[in-house]
């Protein structure tokens, strides 16, 4: 069970931090500072403004990642933009890779142009697309990213005829994604046997320690069709709404832009920034003067990491410079 949960990963990660943060943590101590911890873990609040190392190193990071890219950004697809007539955001790649390093400041461009290809189903990086149809073929290649570099290998093989009896399954604990050269999909004639595609699938996944689609919806996906291109096969990943909710992370398409939670959160951080309160009326602006002035306490998060705190700290001593030079 602990191998199955990462609870090792965890563990090591709460030391870690713990121990780079203990003059901050001794202010609340040890005991709390593991319950917020193991609390944040299971929120899927723990992987914010994490490096990447970090976010892509245990399935649960992975799909918390994705849950909160989704929470932070579906305003994305559901605002109207001068560039849709369909009332969403239509951006680039590199418009959504700039989104993506706002909560994981190293995410690497790589895996951002991997997911758009499979949108695009080509080399045109330039192309604006949709944030629906780049999410889910976005959570596709991030959550089974060791999966689909074997399904590539596998495929090639295939398409030279070769028997892919022995497949090379890539690891992740480096953090770093090979570059994955494009199977030759330009005829949509072209492909390989679906079926044979399939059985060598199966395999993969009975063998491969890493995260993969089920194979039963696989089975059922491809069973609809004699040949099959590969990014056909990761389009149809990323269209299935079965293998979605196996995975669990996202909503269906129907619902990805309504998060009630979220929305009722909002209007209440809304209504403390306008100074006004959400069940009574609005008050006068002079009773609103008198009103006295509650601050809340701000404690910091103890497993925040170090270096955003001596960033901030940073430019606090910068901006005493600035003050003590200003009264001289």
């Amino acid at each position: 069970f602990a191998a199955q949960r990462h609870v090792l990963t965890y563990m090591e990660d709460a030391v870690s931090q713990l121990l780079e943060n203990r003059e901050d943590i001794s202010q609340y101590g040890i005991a709390r500072f593991f319950t917020e911890y193991f609390n944040s873990v299971q929120q899927g609040t723990h992987i914010l403004f994490r490096e990447f190392s970090f976010v892509q190193a245990t399935p649960h990071n992975r799909a918390s990642f994705l849950r909160t890219f989704w929470r932070c950004f579906r305003t994305v697809g559901k605002n109207g933009g001068k560039y849709s007539s369909i009332c969403c955001y239509l951006l680039t790649a590199q418009e959504y890779h700039c989104l993506l390093q706002l909560l994981c400041p190293d995410f690497p461009m790589e895996l951002t142009q991997k997911a758009a290809r499979i949108v695009l189903m080509d080399d045109a990086m330039d192309c604006l697309m949709s944030f629906s149809d780049f999410l889910f073929a976005f959570q596709i290649q991030f959550y089974y990213s060791e999966f689909l570099e074997s399904v590539a290998a596998i495929y090639q093989d295939l398409l030279a005829g070769k028997n892919p009896n022995t497949v090379i399954v890539p690891t992740s604990s480096s953090g770093q994604h090979r570059q994955r050269q494009p199977p030759n999909d330009c005829n949509p004639l072209e492909g390989v046997e679906a079926s044979l595609f399939y059985q060598c699938l199966e395999s993969l996944c009975d063998r491969s320690k890493y995260s993969c689609p089920p194979s039963a919806l696989v089975k059922e996906m491809l069973s609809s069709a004699q040949r099959m291109t590969f990014y056909g096969f990761l389009m149809a990943l990323a269209k299935d709404q079965a293998i979605n909710r196996a995975l669990g992370a996202l909503p269906d398409k129907g619902d990805l832009f309504l998060d009630p939670a979220m929305d009722q959160e909002l209007e209440k951080l809304v209504a403390q920034v306008s100074g006004l309160s959400v069940s009574g009326p609005a008050s006068s602006s002079a009773d609103t003067a008198n009103m006295p002035v509650r601050n809340s306490p701000r404690i910091n998060s103890p497993w925040k990491p170090l270096h955003h705190r001596r960033k901030m700290d940073a430019e606090s001593e910068g901006s005493n410079e600035e003050t003590d030079s200003s009264e001289n």
